[in-house]
Parts: C-alpha cells; sequence; structure tokens
C-alpha cells in the first residue's frame, strides 16, 4: 500500500495592504523622481570638452562623444543620479509585482499613481501649483483605480 503523498504547498498570496503598498512604491518611485530628474537635467551646465570641438574629429566621432560626456555628466551629479537609482528601483519592484499580481490590473494602476505622484513630485520639487482642475483629475484617476479593482474582485 503506498503512502499518501505529501501534500503541496500553494503558495499564499500577499495581503491586500502588501500590494497597496508595493503599487505606491512603484508609483513613488517612478512619479516623484521624474521632477527631480528634470530639474537636474535643466540646472546642468556642461564643461568644455575640447574633444568637441577638435576639428580633427569626424562628425559621427563628436556627437558620440558628446553623447559619452552628457550621460557621464549628468550621471555623475547626486541631483540626477540618486533620483534616477529610486526610479529604476521602482521598476525592479514592478518587475516583482507583475510576476505575482495580475497584470490587467498592476500596470494600469502603477501608471496611474506614478501620474499622480509626478503632479505631486512637480508640487514640491517646482513649486508649481495644483490647479483645481488637475485634482479633479486626480480625483478621477483614482476612481477609475477603485473601478478597475472592483471590477476584477467582483468577477472572481
Amino acid at each position: 500500500m503506498d503512502p499518501d503523498p505529501p501534500p503541496t504547498a500553494t503558495p499564499e498570496s500577499p495581503s491586500i495592504f502588501r500590494w497597496i503598498l508595493g503599487f505606491l512604491i512603484v508609483g513613488a518611485c517612478w512619479g516623484l523622481t521624474t521632477p527631480f530628474m528634470r530639474r537636474a537635467a535643466i540646472n546642468y551646465t556642461p564643461p568644455e570638452r575640447p574633444a568637441l570641438t577638435d576639428p580633427r574629429n569626424s562628425w559621427l566621432k563628436k556627437k558620440v562623444l558628446g553623447i559619452f560626456y552628457a550621460v557621464i555628466g549628468v550621471l555623475s551629479r547626486p541631483a540626477y543620479a540618486v533620483p534616477l537609482l529610486l526610479n529604476v528601483t521602482g521598476s525592479v519592484w514592478f518587475f516583482i509585482l507583475i510576476g505575482k499580481a495580475e497584470l490587467s490590473l498592476t500596470v494600469p494602476i502603477t501608471n496611474s499613481l506614478a501620474f499622480l505622484f509626478t503632479v505631486l513630485g512637480e508640487w514640491w520639487a517646482e513649486k508649481k501649483v495644483i490647479s483645481r482642475d488637475t485634482w479633479i483629475g486626480m480625483g478621477f484617476v483614482l476612481a477609475g483605480i477603485a473601478l478597475c479593482v472592483q471590477s476584477k474582485t467582483s468577477s472572481r
């Protein structure tokens, strides 16, 4: 007589709190950092590079060097590099979420939250005033997220 096979462990689904926290982390990492990266890029003044004005260098070499120097110059500034690192961290969190959560909810929720956090980031980084219409639009975005979640949970 064969013994009963051991029960297979089914992975436990994370709590709703963990889902919400994950979505908020991704939205905040993507949205809040964008205005800070924009401000750092706008305020960046590249140093003089003789290789870019050397007439002996070809047009292509000047373009490639110009891009290389611009990337290195911007990334070497903490005002740009720190928000970029946080933004990329949000992308890592996103890929973890899409491996666990329903794709048709994860993508619209995280992108919508990124929009909301971008508006807040512009207010914080650039002192932009959030207009009444933007507040109304943000409310509609939140209502849309709620409808998406409600439709997915009621169809189960």
